[in-house]
Protein backbone atom coordinates (compact mmCIF):
# COMPACT_ATOMS: atom_id res chain seq x y z
CA UNK A 1 0.00 0.00 0.00
CA UNK A 2 1.63 3.13 -0.57
CA UNK A 3 1.73 6.14 1.40
CA UNK A 4 -1.44 8.48 0.24
CA UNK A 5 -3.36 5.15 0.29
CA UNK A 6 -2.52 4.52 4.07
CA UNK A 7 -3.21 8.08 4.69
CA UNK A 8 -6.54 7.63 3.08
CA UNK A 9 -7.22 4.25 5.08
CA UNK A 10 -6.02 6.08 8.28
CA UNK A 11 -8.65 8.94 7.17
CA UNK A 12 -11.43 6.56 7.16
CA UNK A 13 -10.99 4.73 10.45
CA UNK A 14 -10.67 8.14 12.31
CA UNK A 15 -14.16 9.50 10.26
CA UNK A 16 -15.65 6.23 11.61
CA UNK A 17 -14.77 7.16 14.88
CA UNK A 18 -14.98 10.58 15.05
CA UNK A 19 -18.93 10.62 13.44
CA UNK A 20 -19.79 8.47 15.69
CA UNK A 21 -19.26 10.38 19.19
CA UNK A 22 -20.11 13.67 17.62
CA UNK A 23 -23.04 15.53 18.89
CA UNK A 24 -23.20 12.27 21.60
CA UNK A 25 -25.11 13.06 24.67
CA UNK A 26 -22.33 11.27 26.42
CA UNK A 27 -19.18 12.95 25.41
CA UNK A 28 -16.58 13.86 27.63
CA UNK A 29 -15.10 16.70 27.87
CA UNK A 30 -11.82 17.86 29.89
CA UNK A 31 -9.47 20.56 29.81
CA UNK A 32 -5.75 20.09 29.26
CA UNK A 33 -2.78 22.09 31.25
CA UNK A 34 -2.64 24.45 28.08
CA UNK A 35 -6.39 25.26 28.63
CA UNK A 36 -7.69 23.63 25.59
CA UNK A 37 -10.76 21.05 25.35
CA UNK A 38 -10.04 17.64 24.79
CA UNK A 39 -12.65 15.03 24.70
CA UNK A 40 -12.91 11.24 24.55
CA UNK A 41 -13.18 11.40 20.59
CA UNK A 42 -9.80 13.22 19.68
CA UNK A 43 -8.08 10.42 22.25
CA UNK A 44 -10.08 7.11 20.68
CA UNK A 45 -9.24 8.58 17.27
CA UNK A 46 -5.87 9.35 18.13
CA UNK A 47 -5.43 5.75 19.75
CA UNK A 48 -6.65 3.85 16.79
CA UNK A 49 -4.45 5.66 14.12
CA UNK A 50 -1.09 5.24 16.35
CA UNK A 51 -2.77 1.34 16.52
CA UNK A 52 -3.27 0.98 12.44
CA UNK A 53 0.30 2.58 12.17
CA UNK A 54 1.81 0.39 14.76
CA UNK A 55 0.35 -2.53 12.55
CA UNK A 56 1.18 -1.57 9.09
CA UNK A 57 4.47 0.94 9.18
CA UNK A 58 6.01 -0.76 12.61
CA UNK A 59 9.19 1.48 11.83
CA UNK A 60 7.92 4.64 11.48
CA UNK A 61 7.44 7.45 13.87
CA UNK A 62 3.91 9.29 15.04
CA UNK A 63 3.48 12.90 16.61
CA UNK A 64 0.23 13.30 18.03
CA UNK A 65 -1.71 15.95 19.69
CA UNK A 66 -2.70 13.41 22.47
CA UNK A 67 -0.09 11.42 23.76
CA UNK A 68 3.32 11.42 23.45
CA UNK A 69 5.70 10.77 20.32
CA UNK A 70 7.18 7.65 19.72
CA UNK A 71 9.46 5.68 17.44
CA UNK A 72 12.61 6.89 16.47
CA UNK A 73 12.29 7.02 12.48
CA UNK A 74 12.95 10.22 9.69
CA UNK A 75 9.45 8.21 8.59
CA UNK A 76 7.25 10.48 10.71
CA UNK A 77 3.48 10.40 10.87
CA UNK A 78 1.83 13.65 12.04
CA UNK A 79 -1.79 13.69 13.23
CA UNK A 80 -4.43 16.14 14.80
CA UNK A 81 -7.59 13.67 15.43
CA UNK A 82 -9.77 16.39 16.01
CA UNK A 83 -8.83 19.90 14.33
CA UNK A 84 -11.39 22.00 15.40
CA UNK A 85 -12.13 20.74 19.16
CA UNK A 86 -14.03 23.65 20.01
CA UNK A 87 -16.28 23.46 17.70
CA UNK A 88 -17.07 19.32 17.93
CA UNK A 89 -17.99 19.23 21.60
CA UNK A 90 -20.35 22.57 20.60
CA UNK A 91 -21.86 20.85 17.60
CA UNK A 92 -20.60 22.77 14.85
CA UNK A 93 -19.84 20.84 12.17
CA UNK A 94 -16.61 22.28 11.06
CA UNK A 95 -13.74 19.94 12.54
CA UNK A 96 -11.28 17.69 10.55
CA UNK A 97 -9.15 14.64 11.23
CA UNK A 98 -5.27 16.07 9.88
CA UNK A 99 -2.61 13.22 8.90
CA UNK A 100 0.35 14.11 7.39
CA UNK A 101 3.54 12.24 7.00
CA UNK A 102 7.11 13.54 6.59
CA UNK A 103 9.90 11.64 4.87
CA UNK A 104 13.80 12.93 5.68
CA UNK A 105 12.37 16.61 7.06
CA UNK A 106 9.71 17.33 3.70
CA UNK A 107 6.00 16.37 4.38
CA UNK A 108 5.08 14.17 1.36
CA UNK A 109 1.73 13.34 1.63
CA UNK A 110 -1.41 14.53 4.01
CA UNK A 111 -4.92 14.09 3.92
CA UNK A 112 -7.92 16.73 5.43
CA UNK A 113 -10.87 14.60 6.71
CA UNK A 114 -14.18 16.56 7.60
CA UNK A 115 -16.76 13.92 7.39
CA UNK A 116 -19.87 15.98 9.08
CA UNK A 117 -19.18 18.35 6.12
CA UNK A 118 -18.91 15.66 3.69
CA UNK A 119 -15.31 16.78 2.62
CA UNK A 120 -11.84 15.32 2.12
CA UNK A 121 -9.07 16.90 0.66
CA UNK A 122 -5.98 15.24 -0.07
CA UNK A 123 -2.42 15.92 -2.11
CA UNK A 124 1.39 13.55 -2.42
CA UNK A 125 4.35 15.51 -3.40
CA UNK A 126 4.34 16.14 -7.35
CA UNK A 127 0.54 14.55 -8.30
CA UNK A 128 -1.75 17.68 -7.54
CA UNK A 129 -4.28 18.44 -4.96
CA UNK A 130 -7.50 17.02 -4.59
CA UNK A 131 -11.17 17.05 -2.77
CA UNK A 132 -13.96 15.01 -2.61
CA UNK A 133 -17.48 16.83 -2.53
CA UNK A 134 -20.49 15.84 -1.14
CA UNK A 135 -21.75 14.09 -3.96
CA UNK A 136 -18.77 11.96 -3.78
CA UNK A 137 -17.48 13.44 -7.34
CA UNK A 138 -13.66 14.20 -6.98
CA UNK A 139 -11.65 16.66 -8.54
CA UNK A 140 -8.32 18.67 -8.77
CA UNK A 141 -8.19 22.10 -7.24
CA UNK A 142 -5.71 25.12 -7.73
CA UNK A 143 -5.06 28.24 -5.79
CA UNK A 144 -6.67 31.36 -7.88
CA UNK A 145 -4.76 33.86 -10.00
CA UNK A 146 -6.18 37.07 -8.09
CA UNK A 147 -3.12 39.02 -7.82
CA UNK A 148 -4.39 42.39 -6.92
CA UNK A 149 -4.93 43.06 -2.94
CA UNK A 150 -8.01 44.94 -3.44
CA UNK A 151 -9.68 42.16 -5.15
CA UNK A 152 -8.23 39.38 -2.38
CA UNK A 153 -10.37 37.53 -0.56
CA UNK A 154 -8.78 36.88 3.09
CA UNK A 155 -9.72 34.87 6.24
CA UNK A 156 -7.77 35.93 9.62
CA UNK A 157 -9.50 33.12 11.81
CA UNK A 158 -9.69 34.60 15.29
CA UNK A 159 -9.13 38.48 16.11
CA UNK A 160 -7.87 37.36 19.72
CA UNK A 161 -5.51 35.51 18.64
CA UNK A 162 -4.25 38.37 16.17
CA UNK A 163 -4.58 40.77 19.19
CA UNK A 164 -2.39 38.91 21.51
CA UNK A 165 -0.21 38.71 19.08
CA UNK A 166 0.28 42.31 18.77
CA UNK A 167 -1.05 42.40 14.96
CA UNK A 168 -5.17 43.75 15.26
CA UNK A 169 -3.91 46.81 14.24
CA UNK A 170 -2.21 45.73 10.76
CA UNK A 171 -4.68 42.86 10.65
CA UNK A 172 -7.63 45.69 10.32
CA UNK A 173 -5.88 47.80 8.06
CA UNK A 174 -5.16 45.01 5.91
CA UNK A 175 -8.72 44.74 5.83
CA UNK A 176 -9.37 47.74 3.86
CA UNK A 177 -7.90 47.06 1.07
CA UNK A 178 -8.75 43.96 0.27
CA UNK A 179 -12.36 43.00 -1.40
CA UNK A 180 -13.98 40.34 1.79
CA UNK A 181 -12.90 39.90 4.68
CA UNK A 182 -14.27 36.32 6.89
CA UNK A 183 -13.14 33.96 9.50
CA UNK A 184 -13.92 30.70 8.09
CA UNK A 185 -11.79 28.53 11.03
CA UNK A 186 -9.34 26.23 11.28
CA UNK A 187 -8.50 23.48 8.45
CA UNK A 188 -11.26 24.80 6.60
CA UNK A 189 -9.97 28.63 5.31
CA UNK A 190 -6.90 26.63 3.87
CA UNK A 191 -9.04 23.90 1.96
CA UNK A 192 -10.83 26.99 0.79
CA UNK A 193 -7.34 28.65 0.05
CA UNK A 194 -6.44 25.77 -1.89
CA UNK A 195 -9.56 25.27 -3.80
CA UNK A 196 -9.20 29.24 -5.47
CA UNK A 197 -11.75 30.49 -2.97
CA UNK A 198 -9.38 32.77 -1.21
CA UNK A 199 -6.53 34.65 -1.45
CA UNK A 200 -4.64 34.42 2.39
CA UNK A 201 -5.42 32.98 5.32
CA UNK A 202 -3.12 33.63 8.34
CA UNK A 203 -3.05 33.02 12.16
CA UNK A 204 -1.00 32.23 15.29
CA UNK A 205 -0.67 29.65 18.32
CA UNK A 206 -0.71 26.45 16.08
CA UNK A 207 1.73 23.49 16.63
CA UNK A 208 2.98 20.97 14.38
CA UNK A 209 -0.17 18.92 14.06
CA UNK A 210 -2.26 21.52 13.43
CA UNK A 211 0.02 22.89 10.53
CA UNK A 212 1.26 19.79 8.74
CA UNK A 213 -1.07 18.77 6.83
CA UNK A 214 -2.21 21.49 5.33
CA UNK A 215 1.26 21.85 3.24
CA UNK A 216 1.15 19.46 0.89
CA UNK A 217 -2.48 20.56 -0.09
CA UNK A 218 -1.96 24.08 -0.35
CA UNK A 219 1.46 23.30 -2.19
CA UNK A 220 0.18 21.31 -4.62
CA UNK A 221 -2.82 23.39 -5.32
CA UNK A 222 -0.32 26.01 -6.46
CA UNK A 223 -0.17 27.74 -3.28
CA UNK A 224 2.45 29.02 -0.71
CA UNK A 225 2.33 28.13 3.25
CA UNK A 226 4.97 29.83 5.54
CA UNK A 227 5.35 31.14 8.78
CA UNK A 228 3.95 34.79 8.79
CA UNK A 229 8.18 36.02 8.43
CA UNK A 230 10.32 33.63 7.56
CA UNK A 231 10.38 29.70 6.85
CA UNK A 232 8.42 27.04 7.80
CA UNK A 233 9.60 24.95 11.20
CA UNK A 234 8.52 22.58 13.78
CA UNK A 235 7.97 25.25 16.26
CA UNK A 236 6.78 27.91 14.31
CA UNK A 237 3.27 29.07 15.97
CA UNK A 238 2.29 31.96 13.11
CA UNK A 239 1.80 31.23 9.83
CA UNK A 240 0.71 32.10 6.20
CA UNK A 241 -0.62 30.73 3.16
CA UNK A 242 -1.35 32.42 0.37
CA UNK A 243 -2.08 31.79 -3.77
CA UNK A 244 1.47 31.90 -3.98
CA UNK A 245 0.74 35.75 -6.01
CA UNK A 246 0.35 37.39 -3.28
CA UNK A 247 2.46 36.14 -0.28
CA UNK A 248 5.04 39.03 -0.26
CA UNK A 249 2.99 41.79 -0.40
CA UNK A 250 0.57 40.71 2.43
CA UNK A 251 3.93 40.46 4.86
CA UNK A 252 4.77 43.84 3.38
CA UNK A 253 0.78 45.21 4.54
CA UNK A 254 1.06 43.29 8.15
CA UNK A 255 4.88 44.68 8.50
CA UNK A 256 6.39 41.00 8.73
CA UNK A 257 9.40 41.79 6.66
Amino acid sequence: MNNLDFALLLADAADEISLSRFRALDLNIETKPDRTPVTDADRAVEAKLRDLIAQHRPDERVIGEEFANSGDSDRVWIIDPIDGTANYLRGVPIWASLIALRVRGEIVTSVVSAPALGRRWWASKGEGAFTKDVDGSIRQIQVSRIAELENSSISFNSIRQWDNAGLLNPLIELSRKVWRDRAYGDFLSYMYLAEGLLEMVSEHGLQLYDIAALVPIVEEAGGRLTALSGDLTDTSSSVLATNGLLHESIQRELGVI
